[in-house]
This record gives structure tokens, C-alpha cells and sequence, in this order.
């Protein structure tokens, strides 16, 4: 199951793909995702029951704007050099505990919404990162308990000023300016990937491969991640935590690689699908 977030009429709602159209969640009680993914298997079983009903109220894809499925996520957590060949690019030691940062809500897009070059930065970079949301409460839980508490998964670009970034030791600013966290295109559900930890991963600007490795890679996985970070802050329904980026990115380039107006990223993760976002400069 695909669950989307929508713009339709000046109206947002939640909703669920079936084919070339959207199924509306609110008339089941669910006014956005945070909702539905809160209410649990009960609403997944509602959602898939009326999708499998030709009655559905089904709205065509092409009279809608799809948003991040969650526009506006209580936490966004990141995880830095979680990639074993990016810590390497990046000429930082492998980390021995989860490197976690933060991205503001604010910064949230969706797919096709323009990455916005800041004029305060000279530097903006790029970063395909798989992540998973959570689905209900999450206070010390144990690794192997992490399929309790996982949603789905979905795509972020944590795109980065790295001028900013790397000015102090806190990288928070400089991951979040407006539009520098592009989410989507959509939240598959967990029940559709068996193994998370097995997915490729590629970023491509204008056809040109840049970034292309696999889940398999990541240093601390998802069940590593929930219990790491649920020992120390709890975590709930919509939260977003983005497992970290492969090799490629363009500080790691020699010559280093910025972002330029005009261009446009795919980033593709197997078995979720294809997050597409145009680059504009600040006007």
C-alpha cells in the first residue's frame, strides 16, 4: 500500500494510490497521515477493504498535486556517515555509536517541488538516504522488536549547504534551510519489502549517475537506529528517520560537485519508487 499525502482544490488530505488515482482517507475518519498511521492495522484493513471495493471513490492522479506524504513530521531524524564507503569519502573514522541530527519540518517538500538554492550558501550538495517512519510510540525498545514500530518507508534528499554545515560541529542549520528536505513520492507500507536492508539506491542528475549503492551497506540498520535513538528520546507516529547517504555526493568529488539552478535529481530506492525534484536559484 502507497500512502500519500494530496492537494486538491486548495484542500490537503491523505490518501491511498490504487492505479492512476488516489483514494481519499477523510471520509474514513482520517484527515491526514499522521492520523491513519497512529490508528494502526485497524485503519490499514479499512483503507485495503475499500480499496478492494468498486465503489471506491477513487480521484484521478492527474487532477491532484501530491506533497510529502507527511508535510509536516513531528521529528525528522538523520543519521550522518551511515554508509561505510561515504565515511570513507568523507575521510571521518566509522562511527561507533548513530551520528543523529535534525531537520526541521519547515524545510519539508514534496515530489516535483523546487529545491531552492539559498544565497546564503555557495555550497549545496545533495544526498539519496532511504528512510522508515514510525508508526506508533516508541520508548526503549529492543533492536529486535523494530518491525512493531515501523510504518514504512519512504525517500528523503538531505540536501545540505555545506558551508554552513561544516562551519561549527552542529549541522542543523545547515541542513535545514526552506526546501531542503524532499520526501516521497509516498509511504510504502512495511508489509511490501520483507527486507529493507536490501534495497538499491541510486541518485541521478540530468541522466548522470552520481550516487548508486545498496541498504545492505548501512552501518547501523533500522533495528539499530529504533533502539539507539528510542533509549534516549521517544518516537511517534509520522516521525521520519533517514538512514544516512552512499558514497557520491558532491563534497566528496574531487572536483567538489554543487547543485545548479536548472538541474533535476531522481533519487530511485528499489521497491519504493522515484523521488524527482527540479533546482532553482532564491529569487
Amino acid at each position: 500500500m502507497r500512502v500519500v499525502t494530496f492537494s486538491k482544490d486548495k484542500t490537503i488530505d491523505a490518501g491511498i494510490l490504487r492505479g492512476d488515482g488516489v483514494l481519499p482517507l477523510r471520509p474514513l475518519g482520517y484527515a491526514d497521515t499522521i492520523s491513519f498511521i497512529a490508528a494502526g492495522r485497524a485503519a490499514l484493513d479499512t483503507a485495503r477493504t475499500k480499496l478492494d471495493t468498486s465503489d471506491a471513490s477513487i480521484i484521478p492522479l492527474t487532477s491532484v498535486q501530491l506533497l510529502a506524504p507527511v508535510p509536516k513530521p513531528g521529528k525528522i531524524l538523520c543519521v550522518g556517515l551511515n554508509y561505510r564507503d561515504h565515511a570513507i569519502e568523507s575521510k571521518m573514522e566509522l562511527p561507533k555509536v548513530p551520528t543523529i541530527f535534525v531537520k526541521f519540518s519547515s524545510a519539508v517538500i514534496g515530489p516535483d517541488a523546487p529545491i531552492v538554492l539559498p544565497k546564503a550558501s555557495t555550497q549545496p550538495d545533495y544526498e539519496a538516504e532511504f528512510a522508515f517512519v514510525i508508526g506508533k510510540h516508541a520508548k526503549n525498545v529492543h533492536r529486535d522488536e523494530w518491525r512493531d514500530y515501523v510504518f514504512g518507508y519512504t525517500i528523503v534528499n538531505d540536501v545540505s549547504a555545506r558551508d554552513v554545515q561544516l562551519a561549527t560541529t552542529q549541522w542543523n542549520l545547515g541542513k535545514s534551510f526552506d526546501t531542503f528536505a524532499p520526501i516521497g513520492p509516498y509511504i510504502v507500507t512495511a508489509d511490501e519489502i520483507s527486507d529493507p536492508h536490501a534495497l538499491d539506491i541510486k541518485l541521478s542528475i540530468g541522466g548522470e549517475t552520481l550516487q548508486h549503492s545498496n541498504t545492505r551497506h548501512l552501518i547501523f540498520g533500522v533495528g539499530d537506529l529504533v533502539e539507539h535513538i528510542s533509549r534516549i528520546i521517544p518516537l511517534e507516529p509520522g516521525d521520519i528517520i533517514s538512514t544516512g547517504t552512499p558514497a557520491g555526493v558532491g563534497l566528496g568529488r574531487n572536483p567538489k560537485r554543487w547543485l545548479k539552478p536548472g538541474e533535476e535529481i531522481a533519487i530511485e530506492i528499489e521497491k519504493i519508487g522515484t523521488l524527482h525534484n527540479p533546482v532553482i536559484a532564491e529569487a
